[in-house]
């Protein structure tokens, strides 16, 4: 395809918002001045200014117990394997998971809506007329757990330190933020240049805010292991670096009666263990060593939970509905490498991996096969594209794949025997299409140079599952292998994007904004270190349709911009989608409480569940 300079698809971009999108002011029906208990994407706000806490809570469960758990995900610089500093929100090092929680923030998300934010250390926003203003009036009884107040001057100073010294899931949020300006002790105004996403602030303001004394005091940097002054409802507590931390609440937190809060935090401690091998973690949970934990082996679900605890009833095995949120869990193909930039390479990789054999043999037949970036949602595209999608499509018709304005891409069925010779076949054909010829047991290039693609991994498991994967591609001429590496090397050449192939799983907002997908797909992350743009994506038609996302004024236009996106994603396979789990299953022993209804949009059992103690003690755990 040829290169289209980016101020030309900006213009065709806008002649097809012009069609479709119409770009509107972010929250048009919001006076400018009137300070607002919450703020949302489209439509209202499911909860008034005089809420008393959220539906999906329970306000009377009781408080104290320890929860050790194995946190099913994390963000940042985080890691679950090991962790070398406590600043969780620097570029570098890793961090151990719910680092978080020690922090509070502006504003903080509803889990039963797609897209509303309430206020925490804010008890208020006010939008410019221009909505490229935001102005905080902070609770003036917040304050840092030395009991220091927690003013504006330590929100601005955050927000001006995340942008120049932070993770890329922070700083890129904030590319557009002019400033960040304390008025007074209580009352904090951030300014945009215009050129933000339209739902940039209902990122930034779950962003945890740091003590300036605290970090004026001690460099932000990955080498921290001095607990930095938080002012959530959780410090840290006793910690030994690699190998466990524990999370205390904290008795006389100033926001526990907030209405966002009640309800949660219930755990006296939360404890995490830290452990490089699986079955290591695992054997833990059986001795009652790890309380809860979501399984994400297969084999282990069907067939090792006959252990004494759970034969006897004291271990729980139950699958939790996933959120409806779009979910990637894909292999990235690092187009930096330029034997990967050809899409008839990429397609011919995915060609060889055998998921029916592999979901037989590995799976047990629980996943499903993954054909698309924003799975489990309204956002993955079906069929051909509707009108609406072609009006942002056609323009950039020229520099997209052909198939983008067909039926929407699926990576196709094998046969199950492990090695499908018609697939083999097609993928063979393809690498000749590309310009590698057979050469012995080999493909090479017009040069001699071998087509080499190297799998790293940071656990067994997936060399178990990549093997067969690597041994069809070594059946069509490709040099292929897999690198087990300690989990530090694997998050540091993650972060340099030192790798061939790699594979990740994400989870966007069910309201995905410009930011969330620039991360991954946007050609200005493309070079970003620490950024999820693993596959190095940098392509302008990719661009326009990102700022589509960001232009949309309805849920309704958001995904016909979604799905173009999806369509032109799928037929590049800068990802190649592998699978995905409908549910969560988790395994836990039988002393805990949780609500009835789980949110739809968040499953964060150690801030929604708590110990029941008659249960504990019919296990021996009271």
């Amino acid at each position: 395809m040829a290169a289209l300079p980016r101020r030309d698809f900006l213009t065709l971009g806008m002649a097809a918002f012009a069609a479709a999108l119409l770009p509107g002011r972010a929250f048009a029906d919001i006076a400018a001045g009137v300070e607002l208990h919450g703020l949302s994407a489209f439509g209202d706000l499911k909860y008034k200014p005089d809420f008393t806490h959220f539906d999906y809570v329970n306000v009377d469960a009781p408080k104290g117990g320890i929860f050790n758990f194995s946190p099913p995900n994390w963000a940042y610089n985080q890691d679950t394997q090991t962790f070398n500093t406590l600043n969780s929100f620097a570029n570098k090092g890793d961090a151990p998971p719910r680092m978080e929680m020690c922090f509070d923030a502006l504003m903080v998300r509803a889990l039963d809506e797609p897209d509303a934010v309430y206020g925490q250390i804010a008890d208020g926003v006010t939008l410019s007329d221009d909505r490229n203003g935001f102005t905080f009036s902070l609770r003036p009884e917040a304050r840092f757990h030395d009991g220091t107040p927690l003013t504006a001057q330590d929100a601005a100073f955050t927000f001006k330190l995340y942008k120049e010294k932070g993770h890329p899931d922070l700083s890129l949020s904030l590319t557009h933020l002019v400033d960040a300006v304390a008025v007074d002790d209580h009352t904090l105004r951030l300014t945009f240049s215009g050129k933000q996403s339209a739902r940039t602030v209902l990122n930034i303001v779950e962003f945890p805010i740091l003590s300036k004394a605290f970090y004026t005091a001690n460099p932000f940097d990955s080498s921290q292991l001095n607990p930095p002054l938080g002012s959530g409802a959780y410090k840290v507590g006793r910690f030994s670096a690699g190998a466990s931390i524990e999370y205390d609440r904290v008795a006389d937190y100033w926001g526990r009666d907030l209405p966002v809060n009640r309800g949660q935090n219930n755990f006296e401690i939360i404890r995490i263990e830290f452990y490089q091998n699986r079955m290591a973690a695992f054997e833990a949970f059986k001795k009652g060593e790890i309380l809860y934990r979501e399984e994400s082996v297969s084999r282990i679900w069907a067939t090792s939970y006959n252990f004494p605890a759970f034969t006897s009833g004291k271990v729980i095995k139950n699958e939790f509905p996933a959120e409806t949120r779009p979910t990637m869990q894909a292999t990235a193909v690092n187009q930096r490498r330029e034997q990967f930039r050809d899409p008839r390479v990429r397609q011919a990789i995915a060609l060889c991996f055998d998921f029916e054999w592999t979901r037989r043999n590995f799976f047990y037949g629980s996943y499903e096969r993954s054909q698309s970036c924003f799975e489990k949602s309204d956002f993955r595209a079906e069929g051909l594209p509707s009108p609406q999608e072609l009006a942002l499509l056609e323009p950039l018709r020229d520099h997209l794949p052909p198939e983008v304005f067909g039926t929407a891409v699926t990576l196709p069925a094998s046969d199950g025997s492990g090695r499908d010779r018609k697939l083999l076949g097609q993928a063979a054909k393809l690498l000749s299409a590309a310009g590698w010829k057979r050469s012995g047991d080999l493909v090479v290039n017009d040069k001699g140079g071998r087509l080499s693609a190297e799998f790293m991994v940071d656990d067994d498991t997936f060399v178990q599952i990549y093997s067969p994967w690597v041994a069809n591609m070594k059946a069509i001429g490709i040099d292929a292998t897999i690198r087990l590496v300690d989990s530090a090397q694997y998050q540091s050449r993650q972060a340099t994007f030192d790798f061939d192939l790699l594979s990740a799983a994400f989870s966007f907002s069910a309201t995905p904004t410009r930011d969330d997908l620039e991360v991954f797909f946007h050609s200005s992350t493309a070079n970003i270190p620490g950024s999820r743009n693993l596959p190095g994506v940098s392509d302008p038609a990719i661009d326009s349709l990102i700022d589509a996302v960001g232009a949309a004024k309805d849920r309704e236009n958001l995904t016909v911009a979604m799905r173009a996106l999806d369509r032109v994603l799928r037929a590049r396979l800068d990802w190649i989608p592998s699978w995905f789990l409908a549910n969560h299953r988790s395994a836990y022993w039988d002393m805990f409480g949780f609500p009835e209804q789980k949110p739809n949009f968040g499953f964060p059992v150690e801030a929604l569940w708590w110990v029941d103690k008659g249960k504990a003690a019919k296990i021996g755990k009271g």
